[in-house]
C-alpha cells in the first residue's frame, strides 16, 4: 500500500501555494488530496471564488484517477481526439484544464494538489509553488 500524504505537509504545501497566490495577487482555493484523491485539506483564501472550492477539489482528484497533470488533458479531450468528452464522465468529476498535479514519492504517487482561482496560467503557477515545496520535502 501507498503511504498517504500527511496532513502536516499537506498544510505545508498549502502554505507554498498559497504564498505564490498572494505574490500573484489571486486570492485562491488550494486542495491537497490522497493518492486516491480522497480530501486531505483545503484552503480558501479570503476573497476566492466560491466555485473555486469544487473546481480545485476535482483538479485534485483528476490528478489522482488519472496519474497525470490536468493540462495534458486539454489537447486529448478537444473534438476530434481520442478523449474527447472526458470531462463529462466521471459524475462530471474531471477537470480538464491547468491546475491539478500528482505528488510523488519513489515513483509512486502519495497525493495531488489542485489550485483554482484565477486564469489557468495562474492556477498552474500556483500549484506548482506546492509541487516544489513538496519536492523540497522529499529530497
Amino acid at each position: 500500500m501507498v503511504e498517504s500524504i500527511p496532513l502536516a505537509t499537506a498544510t505545508e504545501l498549502i502554505a507554498a501555494a498559497e504564498e505564490k497566490a498572494t505574490e500573484i495577487e489571486n486570492p485562491m482555493v488550494i486542495t491537497v488530496a490522497n493518492s486516491e484523491g480522497n480530501l486531505v485539506a483545503q484552503h480558501r483564501m479570503d476573497g476566492a471564488w466560491l466555485a473555486s472550492v469544487s473546481i480545485s477539489r476535482n483538479k485534485a482528484y483528476t490528478a489522482a484517477a488519472l496519474e497525470t497533470p490536468t493540462h495534458e488533458l486539454a489537447e486529448p479531450s478537444e473534438p476530434g481526439n481520442s478523449l474527447y468528452g472526458l470531462q463529462n464522465t466521471d459524475d462530471g468529476q474531471l477537470v480538464i484544464f491547468g491546475g491539478g498535479y500528482p505528488l510523488e514519492r519513489d515513483g509512486e504517487i502519495v497525493g495531488t494538489i489542485g489550485v483554482s482561482g484565477g486564469a489557468v496560467a495562474q492556477d498552474r503557477t500556483v500549484a506548482e509553488a506546492g509541487v516544489d515545496r513538496w519536492q523540497e520535502l522529499t529530497e
